[in-house]
């Protein structure tokens, strides 16, 4: 009985692999056999592909066919636990390695051990134990680079990192000088096709980001200079707006890029009188238990949250993500939008709110990647993310139907500054004509759809994101414009467009 234990715990248990994934596991296994058993190999599966489930059939067949023993890496204890239930379900006889685990007497009696980096990493500097008989290193969420400290110890293994996003978390660290070979796995586009994803519709809202976001050493923008625009009055009330507009009564869940933006998130939604939860990595375990329980739980539920549910959160029935924040960091974008991608019997498609212009950016989440080109050339890539102020020149305001119904009687509410400009240019006249041309028609507007002077204020409060577009606008058809000289230009227009108001009435 003995002798037959360990064949036991061997038996194929757990999912069923899907076509795609079988397909994947072959070509990963013709590396095992045509490669030198310390060669690096990086596999790419979109989130929602079932990476885990891959790579947990990868260990059980690698551990019968070599007799070697898989070391999984992970960078988070909840990632650990996952992975750990998973390869049980596999039947595969495993030992999670975390900050209490100080020894291993009693290693031989497993054949994968799941470590987090930061143990393992301490554990085996300090000579505390190593890690015997090992010939296949798995590092999960692979883009992130805490994991490469741990390489020396692991020389003579063979490598195999899994991400969703084979690009580099550290701009400094390209993945192609660790990795010699990618893998591509299947497409969102092709997951989405054969029902095992869900299908993303975006709806995207313009933010002028230009001069205001800064871009840190990391290569994304700063925590200090996100939360300084979207803690704003004006970004909240266009979160909320959003938020009644496309998601009212949805799961939805809302990515921010710091605590005290989600903080003042919370605060609008609960005065707003919607139930709204907060949750970021300073909440304790029993607290993240509780908040994710009624997230899963109760219908139409809001979470407001920071960075920590990016990875290692599977909650399929979210019917909504917001992204009230950008990014120009394309795994993170990725892995943000793919939290609200899994699939349920009643749910083909979820709903996506960008207020970063990560849409603009990137692209839409289901096009089509080349990843071997960015695997090739991540700083080729990195470098030619479209700017802000590019993205901002194809803005174009649309009034909303509610306000032109409040300007009924005026025969068009729309004015191109770039068409003006030309004509101004071409007779020969100064650039500021061009405002006094578009102050003249919102002051008609303004005229001929009321005779009451509280009434025309309330229609100058209407028009103020119209004026804010046409100053944009007018500020790309000159030179040496500055944020401070188009605000000063902003604000000369409504005081001028102010004035007129108050002598008419």
């Amino acid at each position: 009985m003995e002798q037959q234990e360990p064949e036991k715990k061997e038996e194929k248990k757990g999912k069923e692999l899907y076509n795609y994934q079988r397909a994947d596991l072959k070509q990963i296994f013709d590396r095992f056999e045509t490669c030198p058993h310390n060669f690096n190999l990086l596999y790419q599966l979109p989130t929602g592909g079932g990476k885990t489930v891959v790579f947990s059939e990868i260990t059980r067949q690698y551990i019968k066919q070599k007799n070697k023993k898989v070391l999984i890496l992970t960078h988070r204890i909840e990632l650990s636990r996952q992975t750990s239930n998973m390869l049980t379900e596999f039947g595969v006889n495993n030992k999670v390695i975390n900050s209490q685990v100080k020894e291993l007497p009693d290693q031989d009696d497993y054949g994968c051990f799941v470590a987090m980096v930061e143990t393992l990493n301490n554990r085996l500097n300090d000579n505390i134990f190593t890690l015997e008989d090992v010939g296949l290193v798995i590092i999960d969420e692979a883009h992130y680079n805490s994991f490469r400290k741990l390489f020396k110890f692991f020389e003579n293994c063979f490598i195999l990192g899994v991400t969703a996003t084979p690009l580099s978390s550290n701009i400094k660290l390209p993945m192609k000088d660790i990795y010699q070979e990618l893998i591509v796995g299947s497409s969102i586009e092709f997951l989405i096709e054969n029902s095992f994803l869900a299908k993303a519709v975006t709806y995207s809202y313009d933010v002028g980001l230009s001069g205001l976001l800064k871009v840190g050493i990391n290569g994304d923008y700063t925590v200090k200079s996100s939360e300084d625009l979207y803690n704003s009055l004006g970004m909240q009330n266009k979160l909320l707006t959003a938020y009644n507009q496309r998601a009212k009564g949805k799961k939805t869940l809302i990515f921010n890029n710091g605590i005290n933006t989600s903080r003042q998130v919370y605060e609008t939604f609960t005065a707003a009188g919607y139930d709204i939860r907060h949750l970021d990595n300073t909440n304790t375990k029993q607290q993240r238990k509780e908040i994710l329980e009624w997230f899963k739980t109760k219908p139409g539920a809001i979470l407001t949250s920071v960075s920590i549910l990016t990875t290692g959160f599977d909650e399929p029935t979210i019917e909504t993500i917001v992204l009230n924040r950008a990014t120009r960091s394309l795994s993170l974008y990725f892995q943000m939008i793919g939290r609200g991608s899994r699939v349920l019997p009643n749910k083909p498609n979820f709903d996506v709110i960008d207020l970063g212009n990560n849409l603009a950016r990137f692209g839409l989440w289901s096009a089509e990647v080349d990843w071997p080109k960015i695997f090739r050339s991540p700083h080729y890539f990195l470098e030619n993310i479209i700017s802000d102020d590019e993205i901002e020149r194809k803005f174009k305001y649309l009034m909303p139907d509610e306000i032109q119904k409040e300007f009924a009687n005026s025969e068009t509410v729309e004015f191109d500054i770039n068409a003006e400009n030309e004509r101004v240019i071409a007779a020969g006249l100064k650039t500021s004509v061009i405002l006094d041309k578009s102050m003249d028609q919102h002051f008609q507007m303004i005229v001929e759809n009321t005779d009451d002077f509280a009434k025309a204020l309330e229609l100058l409060r209407l028009i103020e994101e119209d004026i804010a577009d046409r100053v944009r606008r007018y500020s790309y058809c000159i030179t040496n414009s500055t944020r401070n000289y188009r605000e000063w230009v902003l604000q000369d227009y409504k005081k001028k467009l102010r004035t007129r108001i108050i002598q008419e009435f």
